[in-house]
């Protein structure tokens, strides 16, 4: 694992450790910050290992509030066995406590166990949609995602995501290079 990747990893399992162990409503917006923020790293590096955080922690900002307290507890003290295993490097127990985490999320309530795949389908788009905002193609959002650029095609056709870009150059201007270009005077 490369160093910059593991320590965005380290911040973004720090930052959600200590929203978790708050457990304030207040704070689930933390959550979803944390994931807009993590976003852009996959964009930079298109890590696989950044995807799954960031999904993961997008996943859990929209099922929290439906977690039983004994699966919060053993969400909580999972994240923080992850957290020390990639400090220690010890990455096989890593992956081994991101699987638990979502399978964690997973066996919670009956509500959740329903829509946890529609959540996490959504977050990868979500999350593909804000990788498009960063400059990336359709098929690069997608394959990072593991969805289809079908998937992809369908949010983004529903959805205005592309920014309102200012022109610098004024409108006169403009007009007058194009007439020229085209020899009309």
């Amino acid at each position: 694992m490369k160093g910059v990747i593991k320590k965005d990893l380290l911040h973004i399992f720090t930052r959600a450790a200590e929203i978790l162990e708050k457990r304030d409503p207040s704070d689930l917006e933390e959550l979803k910050e944390l994931s807009e923020h993590a976003i852009e790293d996959v964009a930079v590096h298109k890590d696989i290992d950044l995807v799954s955080a960031t999904v993961l922690v997008y996943s859990i900002y929209k099922i929290l509030p439906e977690l039983k307290d004994e699966d919060y507890k053993d969400l909580q003290s999972e994240f923080k066995r992850a957290l020390t295993n990639l400090q220690q490097n010890q990455l096989g127990r890593y992956n081994q406590s991101i699987k638990t985490l979502y399978d964690i999320i997973r066996k919670g309530n009956a509500k959740v166990k329903i829509h946890l795949q529609d959540v996490m389908h959504a977050a990868r788009i979500k999350k593909s949609a804000s990788l498009l905002r960063k400059g990336l193609s359709i098929g690069q959002a997608a394959g990072l995602m593991g969805l289809s650029n079908w998937d992809l095609q369908q949010y983004v056709g529903g959805t205005i995501i592309t920014e309102t870009r200012k022109e610098t150059f004024p409108e006169n201007k403009r007009l007058s290079f194009a007439l020229k270009m085209f020899g009309v005077k």
